[in-house]
């Protein structure tokens, strides 16, 4: 539905975050002791980097784990703990790994640590996202020396570097036969990335301490601790009362604010993350849909592509965008991104039309319309609660008549992963 800026799609979109943060003295020397404080919107559900593809799980990951490549800020592919990469032919990749890379507790990164972690993914067990997204795609790996891998594509695939993105290296001495908890409590959360773990507690904090051996230099701060604070108002308030230096996920009603105030810098990008509506096509008959009459139906009307049209006609994305987003997103007519492999300048989004809807809907049998329920996630996404209400009443007017139910993201995510929910508000970046 739309795309955020940081972008929102209607049957896909993103949103865009904004990152807040308090003036800092440019004077302070690189090597500054001082902590970095930041307020986070969502809480990462572990430290194991190979458990689920979520992305406060991800956001924490990149702190203490290093991919082989990485995203610079204009969206590109530059090299991570893989110095270079090169086709071999259509469906072989050869990496030259870096050289002298230490892991946290001293020991050299080799390529065993890496063939360990891209086959780590496949043995998670109950995860709500597994990251064999990932690795699916890769048929072999083979460790031809110390500094050289070979990956084997079971097809030829240019998404492969974009897959390394997002698969973690750890060692694999610590990680071997760790589960989640053990990553958590530190014990195996052994990477080589710009910070250690200190401490990790759930519902309330992470600690991480500087990595003076990271292969890119040491970061700026010695310590850094990230608050858990869903709550938008706990988060704004926690900034401009300085309890802590920056604040992700800032809310677009206080934006203005904080902008007019002279200690606090704002800092916003449009970002990959799209948010979209996932309607389940497969199943003839739905618990959450009802015809005109309030019957079970025999076959979903979802099935029919006029109605998913309607359902993409009725919604007035720039109107939501205004009224919840206060401009910060903008429509998408595509799962993806610019910058992001696969995206299309041909395809645009859908702009709002009722009266084609209604006569879509009509020649499809609905011209009575019919009854849904619409799940979501709650203080998962920027205003995704308030986004599910806007898109329930655009239908209400075109005469799908939407409830609308939302939970919170644990509990949510892992029943939309399950196939069990008709419609759904999801995000992919």
């Amino acid at each position: 539905m739309m795309k955020r800026r940081q972008f929102l799609v209607a049957s896909a979109g993103t949103l865009g975050t904004g990152l807040a943060s308090a003036a800092q003295d440019r004077s302070a020397p690189a090597n500054s002791q001082r902590e970095l404080r930041l307020a986070l919107a969502a809480e990462p559900g572990t430290v194991d980097p190979h458990f689920a593809a979520l992305m406060p799980n991800v956001n924490l990951a990149q702190h203490l784990f290093d991919a082989l490549v990485h995203v610079d800020a204009a969206g590109g592919y530059v090299p991570g703990l893989a110095t270079s990469w090169r086709a071999l032919d259509p469906v072989t990749w050869e990496l030259k790994l870096r050289p002298g890379v230490m892991f946290h507790d001293g020991s050299r990164l080799t390529a065993d640590d890496v063939l360990f972690s891209l086959q780590r993914p496949a043995r998670a067990i109950n995860s709500p996202g597994p990251l064999t997204t990932f690795t699916r795609q890769i048929l072999e790996t083979k460790v031809i020396d110390n500094s050289t891998l070979h990956i084997k594509t079971r097809e030829p695939y240019g998404g492969l570097l974009g897959d390394l993105t997002s698969l973690f290296i750890v060692s694999k001495a610590a990680a071997e036969k760790a589960s989640p908890p053990e990553f958590d409590s530190g014990k195996a959360a052994i990477g080589t990335g710009p910070f250690r773990l200190i401490n990790f507690e759930k519902g309330k904090e992470v600690k991480l301490e500087r990595h003076d051996s990271y292969w890119g230099g040491p970061a700026p701060w010695q310590q850094v601790t990230l608050l858990f604070m869903p709550d938008e108002k706990q988060r704004t308030a926690a900034l401009t009362s300085k309890q802590v230096d920056a604040i992700e996920g800032v809310p677009p009603a206080d934006i203005p604010t904080l902008r007019a105030q002279a200690t606090v810098q704002l800092v916003q990008r449009t970002s990959w993350r799209t948010i979209f509506l996932h309607l389940e096509q497969f199943t003839d008959r739905s618990p959450w849909i009802h015809d005109g009459q309030g019957h079970p139906v025999e076959r979903s009307p979802l099935k029919d592509r006029r109605v998913r049209r309607a359902m993409s006609l009725a919604l007035d994305r720039p109107a939501m965008i205004r009224t919840h987003l206060q401009g910060l997103a903008e429509p998408a007519g595509q799962l993806v991104a610019p910058g992001v492999l696969g995206y299309s300048k041909t395809l645009k989004p859908d702009s709002f039309d009722a009266v084609t809807a209604r006569r879509l809907l009509a020649q499809a049998g609905y011209g009575e319309g019919f009854t849904l329920t619409m799940h979501g996630p709650k203080n998962r996404y920027i205003y995704d609660e308030q986004i599910c209400h806007s898109v329930a009443e655009q239908w209400a007017s075109v005469g799908i008549r939407t409830r609308i139910e939302t939970m919170p993201a644990a509990q949510y995510f892992a029943r939309a992963r399950q196939g069990e929910f008709s419609v759904a508000m999801l995000g992919y970046g």
